[in-house]
């Protein structure tokens, strides 16, 4: 399989001088210049209650996004599913896959995306653990609890439609232990855990067992990347943007190039890169800059 697919992560960036509605506007513009670039994916992530981060609201937004375009895949980058009812967000996806069938992606994560104060007021109390509504939001997904389980018999509605590929995403060993163990394909955070890309990705293949939904492992490692016309302005992007270590940053070639090197060294299969900078035009510049990766 040719390891040479691009994607985009965006955490919809908010500027106090723009208001949320502009960020949410850039954001889906960002989402039609991604698909006519030829961007493989474009995904969304969650989080709350975080200063200068727009992206909340996963199913929400990539309704939006969706409907706004018409061929490039949309996901969740991820669901932190330690904050919804498993039963919920197959439904939600369920929903997202038959209104746009075949463009749909639900990445799951373990993590709250905010504070410990905000964590509780999402999840009200609640206090499964993730393995176990990992489990359950598979079964809800594939329809086959076991005989006995206290959800068997229970489907989601609308029960007729195909799952939507269900993908963990993490930042350390452990995720991606469980990621291969349970035979999903993996999302590695490499922009929040730089150093911890080699070891989880050989964590994963493994530990890997083919299943169902993965016969073989499938690894995207997700990367903080500003690409300008110029290396000195994208490094001024990056440093106002408090980038940290690990961060891919210089005018075009050379951020492709360092793309390549990092997709062979760590034998991705695909990448999907984040440029969460504030400033809407140089974020459409540095994807405009990268795309010729993705044909």
């Amino acid at each position: 399989m040719a390891r040479n697919l691009l994607s985009i992560l965006d955490l919809v960036p908010l500027t106090p001088s723009a208001g949320p509605a502009a960020a949410l506007r850039a954001s889906t513009e960002l989402a039609r210049l991604a698909e006519s670039l030829g961007f493989h994916r474009y995904w969304v992530g969650e989080h709350h209650g975080v200063a200068g981060v727009g992206a909340s609201a996963p199913a929400v937004l990539i309704a939006h996004l969706a409907a706004a375009t018409s061929t490039i895949r949309l996901g969740a980058g991820g669901v932190m599913l330690s904050n919804h009812a498993p039963m919920v967000v197959a439904e939600q996806f369920a929903t997202l896959e038959g209104l746009h069938p075949g463009r749909i992606d639900l990445g799951v994560g373990s993590a709250a995306g905010a504070t410990a104060e905000v964590a509780q007021a999402l999840r009200q109390g609640a206090q499964e653990r993730f393995a176990g509504k990992l489990a359950d939001l598979s079964c809800f997904l594939g329809g086959a609890f076991p005989p006995g389980h206290r959800h068997a018999g229970i489907q989601v509605s609308p029960a007729a439609v195909p799952a939507p590929p269900l993908w963990l995403l993490g930042a350390s060993e452990s995720s991606a232990l469980l990621a291969g163990e349970l035979g999903l394909p993996y999302a590695f955070a490499h922009h929040l855990n730089a150093a911890g890309a080699e070891g989880a990705l050989a964590a994963y293949r493994g530990s890997f067992r083919p299943s169902e939904r993965q016969i073989r492992p499938y690894a995207l490692v997700s990367v903080a990347v500003v690409a300008a016309d110029t290396g000195a302005g994208a490094h001024r992007l990056a440093r106002d943007a408090g980038l940290p270590d690990g961060a891919l940053v210089g005018d075009g070639p050379a951020v492709r190039a360092a793309l390549k090197v990092m997709r062979d060294e760590l034998g991705a299969d695909e990448l999907m890169i984040v440029t969460n900078v504030v400033d809407a035009a140089a974020r459409r510049r540095s994807y405009t800059l990268l795309a010729p990766l993705s044909r």
